[in-house]
């Protein structure tokens, strides 16, 4: 019986250290290098020509993979390490039955990478990195139409502000990409639109998470994340477009553009994302697997350009110093690929060839790999006076065997991309087999299935741009009426799944007034007659307006509209639409006086100018121009729907700057309160202010001091490095105040200050333009002093607030310290209550050992030590009402609760010694008796 006791003793005990110990284990553990390991195994095995295929990622026209075709020699005999699929290549079929093909074509060209050709093939087998572009919202940023999920693209997602929904974008896709037999992933964009983009300037659409760098590699990190976790870690994520080319001064696909920034300016705006996504990552989830480099020259790195300087993806000495910085040397040297962006686009064709007779590729292919370029992407290149690009590149990789086997300084960085190109492909896949590389129908079975997840982002991404929300109740105070007569008008834009594929509409007037009927008409809720919606294309606006072909409808129609809606495409898109629209707003006034006219921006919201907007009753950004988004506009047209999202970019057209937009909104009260070391960060806006225990500082303490969330106009916390002004007065004679400048992680900037003297001490706190916080007041006398908090005058937040139309907040009078803000033990209510429960087991043993004797002494002390770590269990384990009792009384009802244990286990071992003692004295009786 002893040693059944001390064995549940000392179980328990060591449950409790892992409880303790749990969360420091986890976080200290390191990645396997298996992958590495197994790749140099497998490269030893590998000749010249098999090592040297390893660097190219192709692609090819069409979709047949049979051994009379030019992409089944390019992987049989010349052994490149990858294609690309694309829509412009007619890689995929469709619109029916899209997904099953193209995983069947994938797990065809994963077959002739590591299918034997007879027995006696003992060659290494390597599976191809089957590479797309998938970036959400339809043609043109993805490349399969049909039978995916439609999802949000990035600035629809930057627009809720919210990294849970770049996660759960990023899961579906991971998941569904991988389904089809993908593993590699060219995107997320993580360019920075960080200006106002003019007529020339690049135009990424809404292909980038917004303009604020902190909140572009915030999104990163989640969406590389839901990748990985989406695709069970078997997709390769190469965040582009490494430096970036949000400031570029012209597009790159037709020419190299140019960014005119300092290496200082670089690192602060164009950078910070890249460097979130590989070195500044806390999850290996988060962290990108390779960065797409592209066509761009950067005067940061390159110093002055000229018609002669490279791009950075061609110049060995500027991407040699990018890698060089500490933000990227431990990620490169980690194993992180480089990746070129297309080497046969135009631009670089006109940058060595500007005649178009003469262009050599592969020099352009040299230059790219000796630059720093682990994996070549040759899309459709092709040099001057060859055949086809199928011949280019068998040219190309014919120069570089050559060089490989002649240049000993080229084999060894051969080799060294080699090697970081197999650890990747040993990181998705354990083992290279038909098992585990290629895919299953079944796989597909649920793939397209998850429109919840776009709906969630569309809801959310839904921007009011103008008016503010209080004027449109006064322009606009009910949605359209059942008598109402409803104008849709917008582009029509019909793509291709391939040049032999049955047209698909993407978007139309058609679409957006088909919403509006399914949701609000005769079938549904009734709150429009179906024959009072009417649908146009721009196309027919501009007849309008020239008054050519058949007007006489859309005339009428206009004429008796009590609301005209607007829908905007990409300037790319609709510069016809754009400029028609700017013309029937000036020139036909008659068809929009006293009529409701709604603009909506389902891309980009940067198009219009002011006077454009200040004609439209309602400006919204939609972002996203899928089966969602139309739904989402029809919902908000009709006031269902609030908008809740923030604009993620800058809109000139209504004075919003982003930069302004972020900085620390002046209309907070800045919460001051004591740090809690073992504590994580409040999550939420506002701390609770329920008073507290009061804590006792002396002189020569150092009172750890942090801010509560800092938020921005927008409401969200403020980017990371945003500057905090801690002043300090001490009620010196001279009346100088020190101030201690510190910079807000996760919107919370955080500070320590010693306690120098005796004293009344004061602590505010200032963000500009924020400048009013609560005042941390400290009267240090000789037995100590406690911190009190006093609240700002609250007349300057009330008319704050009132311009705001918001409520001023209250605050309670005493700081918000918690030393137990998640309700569960820390480390030192461990230790207190070991103490506690093994000294009182202790006494309880030595009462036991010297009333009773040395067995029930033991069983005394185990019982209640017992049953004293059993509370504690369970207060650690969070079990109903726990944390309830810990935020209220902290340590003090943890100790108390573990004494209570301790008593209660004794009691149950007392009544079973009362019990046996009992029963012996019955015993002894009765043979007394007999």
């Amino acid at each position: 019986m002893k040693r059944i006791f001390n064995s549940l003793l000392v179980v328990c005990m060591l449950v409790q250290l892992f409880f303790v110990a749990s969360p420091v284990n986890a976080a200290n553990r390191q990645q396997s290098t298996a992958p590495a390991e197994k790749a140099y195994a497998l490269f030893q095995k590998m000749n010249a020509e098999q090592r040297v295929g390893q660097l190219f990622l192709v692609s090819f026209t069409g979709t047949d993979v049979s051994e009379t075709s030019k992409i089944f020699d390019l992987i049989k005999n010349r052994y490149v390490g990858g294609v690309l699929l694309e829509q412009v290549n007619d890689n995929f079929t469709g619109p029916e039955g899209t997904a099953a093909a193209a995983q069947n074509l994938i797990n065809s060209l994963q077959t002739l990478a590591i299918q034997k050709s007879d027995q006696t093939d003992t060659s290494p087998k390597v599976p191809l990195f089957v590479g797309i572009s998938q970036e959400g919202d339809g043609s043109p940023n993805d490349q399969i139409l049909s039978g995916l999920t439609p999802l949000a693209d990035e600035m629809a997602i930057g627009a809720t502000w919210d990294v849970e929904n770049a996660q759960t974008t990023g899961q579906v896709l991971g998941k569904e990409l991988s389904s089809l037999g993908f593993n590699l992933l060219l995107g997320p964009s993580l360019d920075v639109l960080d200006s106002t983009r003019t007529v020339d300037s690049e135009d990424l659409n809404t292909l980038l998470f917004g303009g604020d760098p902190y909140w572009v590699g915030q999104m990163g990190q989640a969406y590389i994340r839901g990748i990985h976790e989406g695709s069970n870690n078997q997709i390769a994520v190469i965040a582009k477009n490494f430096p970036g080319r949000g400031s570029a001064d012209r597009p790159a696909e037709n020419e190299v553009a140019t960014v005119r920034k300092s290496l200082e300016q670089l690192k602060q705006i164009e950078l910070a994302p890249f460097v979130a996504v590989t070195s500044g990552v806390t999850d290996p989830l988060q962290r990108a697997d390779g960065l797409l480099v592209s066509h761009i020259r950067y005067q940061g790195f390159q110093g002055n350009i000229r018609a002669t300087t490279k791009p950075v993806s061609l110049d060995s000495t500027a991407l040699e110093q990018i890698l060089a910085l500490d933000e990227f040397s431990s990620w490169h040297k980690a194993g992180g690929i480089m990746v070129s962006d297309d080497l046969g686009t135009v631009s670089i064709q006109k940058f060595f060839d500007s005649t178009g007779s003469n262009f050599d590729a592969r020099q352009v292919a040299k230059s790219a790999f000796l630059a720093g370029n682990d994996l070549l992407f040759l899309g459709n290149i092709r040099s001057t006076g060859d055949e086809d690009n199928y011949a280019t590149v068998n040219k190309i990789i014919d120069q570089f065997l050559q060089k490989y086997n002649e240049d000993q300084a080229f084999a060894q960085k051969v080799d060294s991309a080699v090697l970081r190109l197999l650890t990747v492909k040993f990181t998705l896949y354990p083992d290279f087999n038909f098992a585990t590389v290629l895919k299953s129908e079944e796989d597909l079975a649920e793939t397209g299935t998850a429109q919840q997840t776009t709906y969630e982002v569309a809801n959310n991404a839904v921007t009011l741009i103008s008016p503010s929300l209080g004027e449109v109740d006064t322009v606009m105070p009910d949605p359209p009426q059942i008598t109402d007569r409803i104008v849709f008008i917008s582009d029509r834009v019909s793509v291709n799944q391939c040049s032999k594929c049955g047209v698909q509409t993407t978007f139309s007037a058609e679409l957006l007034r088909d919403a509006v009927i399914n949701l609000y008409g005769s079938q549904a809720a009734d709150q429009i007659k179906d024959y009072r919606l009417s649908a146009f294309s721009f196309d027919d606006l501009k007849n309008l307006l020239d008054q050519t072909g058949d007007v006489v409808q859309m005339q009428d129609d206009l004429a008796s509209a009590d609301w005209i809606v607007l829908s905007f495409l990409g300037q790319n898109e609709t510069a016809i639409g754009q400029q028609v629209v700017r013309r029937f707003l000036s020139e036909r006034s008659d068809l929009i006086r006293n009529k409701h006219v709604i603009g909506f921006a389902f891309n980009a919201p940067y198009y219009l100018d002011a006077t454009d907007i200040s004609k439209l009753t309602a400006y919204y950004g939609i972002y996203g121009k899928t089966a969602p988004f139309i739904d989402t506009a029809a919902r908000v047209l009709f006031q269902e729907l609030i908008p809740r999202g923030s604009l993620p970019v800058s809109v000139a057209g209504v004075g919003y700057d982003l930069i302004s937009a972020t900085t620390p909104d002046p209309a907070q009260i800045i919460q001051l309160m004591l740090e809690n070391g073992e504590a994580e960060p409040i999550e939420t806006p506002t701390a609770s202010l329920e008073p507290t225990q009061a804590m006792v500082f002396n002189v020569g303490d150092n009172l750890p001091i942090r801010t509560g969330i800092i938020v921005d106009h927008n409401g969200n916390p403020v980017p990371d490095g945003t500057v905090v002004r801690f002043m300090i007065d001490t009620g010196s004679s001279s009346g100088s105040v020190e101030t201690v400048e510190t910079v807000t992680s996760k919107g919370i900037a955080r500070t320590t200050y010693r306690i120098a003297s005796k004293g009344i001490l004061e602590i505010r706190v200032q963000s500009e333009p924020a400048l009013v916080s609560q005042t941390l007041q400290l009267d240090i006398t000789d037995s100590g002093g406690v911190i009190t908090a006093i609240e700002p005058t609250a007349m300057p937040t009330e008319t704050l607030a009132a311009q705001e139309g918001e409520t001023p907040q209250s605050t309670a009078s005493l700081i918000p310290y918690n030393s137990h803000p998640a309700g569960l033990p820390t480390a030192t209510d461990w230790l207190l209550t070991t103490i506690l429960v093994i000294g009182l087991s202790a006494g309880i043993f030595w009462l036991g050992l010297k009333e009773v004797s040395l067995k029930w002494g033991i069983r005394w002390a185990s019982f209640a030590c017992i049953s004293g770590y059993l509370i504690f269990m369970y207060l650690t384990l969070g079990m109903p009402g726990s944390s309830t009792l810990i935020n209220a009384s902290g340590s003090t009802a943890i100790a108390l609760l573990s004494i209570a244990g301790v008593l209660i286990g004794w009691g149950i071992c007392l009544i079973w010694w009362w019990l046996e003692k009992r029963k012996k004295t019955k015993r002894i009786t009765v043979n007394e008796v007999k």
